[in-house]
């Protein structure tokens, strides 16, 4: 699932692209995907607005359009969003530019289309169609059940040590693991970084947050800031279906230690434990038994 990372990247790409465009039709082969709202009720309310922003909340992408307008989309388990020249070809849509890095065999799922006003297309390609399409008025995002569960963002400079620990705090009793993927917690991280995360800290993934002592919960903090600004730095995670909008790969799955290293060595200099895989809270955890104390 696109994490932190992954959705800034995302982000990132489409503020570079989309504010000044316009929206001028919608098309699906997917209604589900449109939650809440139906095509027609979607399309009532985005076409012919003018997109002003994009930003992020948590693992959700937010669209802001003109007429108070936000449009809310979560790219769940295999989803991503995809910006250039798209052609409707029997009931497909293709990238026009055949050599493109649009036609990665990852970006021909395409479900949802937006046309705009200066002939692009924005696509969004998700294998498993589980993605979430949405719409709130930007003025009510703060209250949208979509986003009002989320807590705060782990790169805001605001989130310093003292509300990290206060977070974590709020559940003694949970797996250090599960407590990071818990998005009423903290917003935005997911299985990817957590390992890697708990990796560099040294913390073993079923730590109770109880137990976990100041300095270890500083070195888990600086960890955090760490991984996740390495994991924007290189553009996201591509390891499965992930690509930016312009359809190619990030490369943080080069800089793995822990996630999907299961047997691997562990390259934490002097260490020389093997990673296991153990599932932790119905979700995969990656780890080194031997560094990564309990």
């Amino acid at each position: 699932m696109p994490e932190l990372p992954e959705v800034q990247t995302t982000v990132s790409g489409l503020h570079s692209v989309l504010p000044g465009k316009t929206i001028i039709d919608v098309w699906t082969d997917w209604p589900k995907m449109f939650r809440s709202d139906t095509l027609a009720k979607f399309k009532k309310e985005t076409v012919n607005r003018k997109v002003l922003s994009a930003k992020r909340r948590g693992k959700h992408i937010l669209i802001n359009l003109s007429g108070d307008t936000t449009v809310i989309i979560h790219m769940k388990m295999t989803g991503h969003l995809l910006y250039g020249g798209w052609k409707l070809e029997g009931g497909s849509w293709k990238p026009k530019d055949k050599k493109s890095p649009l036609n990665d065999p990852f970006n021909r799922f395409v479900h949802v289309v937006f046309s705009l006003s200066n002939g692009k297309h924005l696509a969004f390609s998700d294998t498993r169609k589980f993605g979430k399409v949405a719409l709130a008025k930007t003025s009510e995002l703060t209250r949208s059940p979509h986003l009002a569960h989320l807590g705060p963002e782990p790169l805001e400079k605001k989130f310093d040590y003292e509300s990290f620990s206060e977070r974590l705090l709020k559940k003694l009793r949970g797996k250090i693991k599960s407590v990071l993927l818990d998005q009423t917690i903290i917003a935005g991280i997911g299985n990817i970084y957590s390992d890697e995360m708990l990796w560099r800290a040294g913390i073993h993934p079923e730590t109770r947050v109880g137990t976990l002592k100041s300095a270890r919960l500083q070195k888990l903090f600086i960890a955090m800031k760490e991984v996740l600004r390495g994991g924007i730095e290189f553009g996201g995670d591509s390891m499965s279906d992930y690509r930016n909008i312009f359809g190619e790969k990030g490369r943080y799955q080069e800089k793995h230690h822990a996630y999907q290293k299961k047997g691997a060595k562990c390259d934490k200099r002097g260490c020389g434990g093997i990673i296991v895989r153990k599932i932790v809270g119905a979700r995969s955890a990656h780890f080194c038994p031997k560094h990564q104390e309990r």
